[in-house]
């Protein structure tokens, strides 16, 4: 069986176990206690933070471990929005305390409400985030359009700022067609405004630059890098009005309470600093594996059609349309013969709905029904040709009723 769903999760890296497995038995400590077996795990705690951050180009305390990606997005998209509001409201606020003051931001008020802009492509984590702020704390969100390969318009992008506009969250790539955004473009806008950027890289590490993205706030998530599910980071500056979106202990300076995953946090320093130092390698090596599969897949099925940018995407994904069938029979197929993938995203798996990137980009509701995506390994080292026959030959099968 070939595993080619990897942009929905990839297998625990050996060396990423190895270093996890002591903090699973024999040095299991809280990081909060105040003995040995604590400090131990503090120690420990505090050295994955330090790699992440060298790793990110950012201070160690920008870096705040999470549950995984879409732990980190809620938290930068809701505590940078929320946490404008309220220092709008009170500024002498510290954040992360209680208030008294009604958390609507239109109560009480004469200004416009606080304004979120994200894109019509993003990941559910992201899109329910701003459904969230707008619905709850009647804030004002705009949903940007993108062209018919999923990119974004920085012209767009500086048009829709207004001066209220508290959080700018964009996905550096898309998670279903594998756009690459122009993040150097994106980020003059944003800093020219003076508005945060929040970066969703959860697909783009290990893939693309991390440190140069220009975003205030960027979002990872430990399971598509060889690291296992349950970790994640959030690095945004301390500086920033962010306001927490678990309460409790005051771990992670007080930005995201819970006792810290000291294991997962160590693993994920691994996994990161591995598919880093890989990145130039894999992504020219797995993007020319990838550039030539899609050239016989829509050579051998002359009605598929490649998603996404042609050429500024994810060097690991290839997603196409395949007219006049059911993606879910030709995945079917595709596991008959010993090919598994999937139709889009993990997270809106078994949803009868079209995807909603692929009706943003232009496709209609009957043809983004036929989607199939193949995202591949930062290790692909195997030709391909074999899989893009398979894909012919499951397309054929699907439209014949074989």
């Amino acid at each position: 069986m070939l595993y080619l769903d990897h942009a929905a999760t990839t297998p625990v890296r050996p060396e990423v176990l190895e270093a996890m497995l002591p903090y699973l038995t024999d040095r299991f400590g809280n990081p909060s206690s105040h003995h040995t077996v604590g400090e131990a795990a503090a120690s420990a705690l505090a050295d994955a933070r330090a790699r992440v951050a060298d790793v990110l180009g950012v201070r160690a305390s920008d870096v705040v471990f999470t549950s995984g990606g879409t732990e980190a997005d809620n938290l930068a998209i809701k505590g940078l929005a929320i946490g404008a509001l309220l220092r709008r409201r009170d500024p002498r606020r510290a954040l992360g305390t209680p208030s008294a003051l009604n958390t609507s931001s239109t109560a009480g008020m004469t200004e416009p409400p606080v304004h979120v802009i994200t894109t019509a492509i993003e990941h559910e984590a992201v899109l329910a985030s701003c459904d969230y702020l707008e619905r709850v704390h009647g804030m004002a969100v705009t949903r940007l359009a993108v062209d018919a390969t999923g990119t974004v318009s920085p012209d767009n992008l500086a048009a829709a700022i207004r001066p209220e506009t508290a959080v700018v969250s964009i996905g550096y790539a898309n998670n279903e067609v594998g756009t690459v955004q122009d993040v150097a473009a994106l980020s003059a806008v944003t800093a020219a405004a003076r508005v945060p950027l929040h970066l969703d890289a959860v697909q783009a590490a290990g893939w693309l630059p991390l440190r140069v993205t220009g975003a205030d706030a960027l979002s990872i998530a430990g399971h598509k890098l060889g690291a296992p599910a349950g970790i994640g980071v959030l690095a945004v500056g301390s500086r920033l009005p962010l306001e927490p979106v678990l309460h409790g202990g005051g771990q992670e300076r007080d930005r995201r309470s819970g006792t810290e995953n000291v294991a997962g946090a160590v693993g994920l320093a691994v996994a990161l600093e591995r598919a880093e130092a890989e990145r130039a390698e894999a992504s020219a090596r797995v993007g020319a594996l990838r550039d030539r599969f899609a050239r016989r897949v829509l050579s051998l099925v002359p009605t598929a059609r490649l998603t996404g940018h042609p050429t500024r995407r994810l060097p690991g994904t290839a997603s196409f349309t395949f007219a006049g069938t059911s993606g879910e029979a030709v995945l079917l197929e595709l596991e008959r013969r010993g090919v598994v993938t999937s139709s889009g995203s993990a997270c809106a798996a078994g949803s009868d709905e079209p995807s909603h990137v692929l009706l943003a980009c232009g496709i209609d509701p009957a043809t983004a029904q036929t989607a199939v995506r193949f995202t591949f390994a930062h290790g692909h080292t195997a030709d391909l040709d074999p899989v893009a026959d398979a894909v012919a030959a499951a397309v054929a099968a699907v439209r014949s009723g074989a």
